[in-house]
């Protein structure tokens, strides 16, 4: 056998493993999401969490060192999921107004599509330990970020006198995750808050007052 063909079965090999480690990790991922869904993060064991997935415990430690470290995956990933969702939702050539509405909507959307995993995100995470709370804060900053990327454009510019502080977008976020929460936690649909946040959104992103 050539030195290339060596290389060829070795790079081929070393794909495969790739292909099947990330393979296992997502459907850990998918297991841990779907016991949320069924029994709640607090109810949800690393039995059940290889149990859904198929796989084994012995599985399971080689990806992740516990069921939070599993969780702190899972939220990471749907976190930045949502924020692609939201940001590719968004038209910067539209109104300001309408690009409120695509946001909150894009938002709101993605909430129904898992309303436990998003209120299990928004309730667990800050009772767990310090990898959990550095994604809450990591999560925060990346949602920070994608309002002051979405409204730094010539249609916002010509609303606002200046960029969207921080302070402003912490807010905006923190008054959405928990009426999104509450809204849950009462069983009542998620999609009835629309309009009620995209007035609130407009009412916060619009023209920079004093206190912004």
């Amino acid at each position: 056998m050539t030195t290339v063909t060596t290389v060829r079965h070795q790079h081929r090999a070393e794909a495969t493993v790739n292909g099947d480690a990330v393979d296992f990790r997502q459907r850990l991922l998918d297991g841990l999401a779907t016991s949320i869904v069924s029994d709640g993060y607090r109810n949800t064991t690393v039995a059940d969490i290889v149990r859904r997935a198929r796989t084994s415990r012995r599985t399971f430690y080689a990806h992740f060192s516990d069921k939070e470290a599993c969780f702190v995956a899972l939220l990471t990933d749907n976190n930045a999921q949502m924020i692609r969702e939201i940001s590719a939702a968004v038209d910067e050539n539209a109104p300001w107004t309408s690009q409120v509405r695509q946001a909150v909507e894009a938002w709101i959307a993605f909430v129904e599509s898992q309303p436990p995993i998003t209120l299990s995100w928004i309730r667990d995470v800050p009772s767990l330990g310090t990898a959990a709370r550095r994604l809450q804060r990591d999560t925060m900053e990346a949602f920070v970020t994608m309002i002051q990327t979405l409204c730094d454009t010539d249609a916002w510019r010509a609303v606002r006198s200046g960029p969207v502080s921080r302070q402003l977008a912490i807010m905006l976020l923190g008054g959405l995750r928990e009426l999104t929460a509450s809204t849950v936690e009462d069983g009542g649909r998620i999609s009835d808050i629309t309009e009620l946040a995209v007035q609130a959104c407009v009412a916060l992103l619009g023209p920079a007052r004093s206190h912004d």
